[in-house]
């Protein structure tokens, strides 16, 4: 409860009315230059675990809807 909720859209650079493929383009970009076997920084330490969890939501139609509600003020 303590977590601060992630922007999911935000952390993979697309907009909250993209469609699956855009989100699935905009993960596999992001993955190729934050993957430890290709990115051994910190940054990308940090990173990949955050853009694998964004995917795994965003990337699910009902994690998606679920996600979105919670995001409507």
């Amino acid at each position: 409860m303590g977590r601060v909720e992630q922007n999911y859209y935000a952390l993979l650079g697309v907009a909250s009315d993209a469609s699956p493929q855009e989100i699935t383009t905009a993960f596999r970009k992001l993955a190729l230059q934050y993957h430890p076997d290709v990115n051994p920084s910190e940054e990308a330490k940090e990173r990949m675990p955050l853009l694998n969890e964004a995917y795994s939501v965003l990337g699910d139609a009902a994690l998606r809807r679920k996600y979105d509600a919670r995001l409507v003020p």
